[in-house]
């Protein structure tokens, strides 16, 4: 099979030749595999390695006073600030450069009335569709295309910081609704405007909402199940009405909510942290396995960068054997993006391992 045909397979529970094996990393990672590789891109890199590759586009924005800007996900600290107005900077780590985001914009606008008078609020005709939608077009013949990036807590994060979102959460609902109806509906209009022009191009769209730490929920049932079950029950059908699957991202413990995360309708769930507290990947097959599909699972906190080969290698087979089991229902992946100083020895054992299921 092809990757297309093996990922499109999975997705529908038909069978498959064998589990397919994605790869997430960051740019340091993206260069040490092109090298290797010999290519002179990402996506030779993928072909290379015989990838099932879900490729990422995000989409552009244009801001009106500061010329071209960043979208949500994919900061470039040139541009100064994302398309929310939240200042970003650059960090040195060890050999990796990450940018982080500054004060809080939105700080100060704290009462419902308030939030008209912020000058930063993104406008959906200002996406640079043109660009995702032509990125998207280049790689779907041969690859799934997941995108554009959506979120909701961890844009309000951004724009109130973390401290301020959950006292807003604890103690000012009101606010905290009006600024998620704004961050809904910004980008509700951009995901219509997009499908209605190039459904065709795209296969799954990347909710993106951290909610869960290693040990516990970020914030409570009662708290998710108020201000963001509804919006993404809404955004689940808007996408499944366009033909597509909806992907949510969400690390850490987040056992708690899954059953409603398959009520919203979300097709697959990512990156299934199992270090963490009730992430058990036999329990979450057994409990959720006829119900969603898993992408993610291979530990990269421990077992990739720090471990020996052999080690990625039995860490990849008990995920097929729980997570896979029955070949079925899973995407094999790093928990997030696979970090500079990994050694190459252990990413090649993780897909040559994949290769052999």
């Amino acid at each position: 099979m092809l990757a297309r045909e093996r990922l499109d397979a999975i997705l529908s529970r038909k069978p498959i030749d064998r589990l397919p094996v994605d790869i997430w990393h960051t740019p340091e990672i993206g260069e040490v595999l092109r090298r290797h590789t010999g290519s002179a891109s990402d996506l030779e890199m993928y072909r290379a390695l015989n990838l099932d590759k879900i490729v990422w586009t995000f989409i552009d924005y244009a801001n009106d006073s500061e010329g071209h800007g960043d979208s949500q996900a994919d900061v470039d600290i040139s541009r100064k600030r994302t398309m929310w107005g939240t200042p970003v900077k650059d960090i040195q780590s060890g050999s990796a450069i990450y940018e982080e985001f500054g004060e809080a914009p939105l700080l100060g606008y704290d009462d419902p009335a308030s939030l008209d008078s912020y000058p930063h609020w993104p406008n959906p005709n200002n996406f640079d569709y043109v660009g995702v939608i032509k990125q998207a077009r280049e790689v779907h013949a041969e690859f799934l295309v997941l995108g554009p990036w959506i979120s909701l807590l961890e844009i309000y994060c951004q724009m109130r910081g973390i401290e301020q979102a959950m006292i807003d959460i604890a103690s000012e609902p009101l606010l905290v609704e009006a600024i998620l109806d704004r961050i809904e509906s910004i980008q509700t209009k951009m995901l219509h405007k997009l499908f209605n022009s190039a459904r065709s191009y795209f296969d799954l769209v990347f909710i993106s909402d951290d909610i869960g730490t290693q040990n516990g929920l970020f914030i409570s049932p009662t708290a998710w199940q108020r201000h963001l079950q509804p919006r993404m029950k809404r955004w689940c059908d808007l996408i499944h009405s366009y033909g597509l699957k909806a992907f949510y991202h969400t690390d850490g413990a987040v056992e708690p909510l899954i059953s409603d995360f398959i009520d919203c309708g979300i097709d697959v769930l990512n990156p299934i942290q199992h270090i963490c507290a009730g992430m058990d990947t036999m329990t979450l097959k057994k409990k959720y396995g006829s119900k969603i599909i898993f992408h993610g699972g291979v530990d990269n906190q421990h077992v990739l960068p720090f471990g020996t080969s052999d080690e990625v290698r039995a860490e990849v087979r008990m995920l097929c054997d729980t997570l896979g089991a029955d070949k079925e229902g899973f995407i094999c992946c790093s928990c997030h993006n696979i970090q500079a100083g990994t050694p190459l020895d252990n990413i090649l054992a993780m897909i040559d391992e994949m290769k052999s299921r």
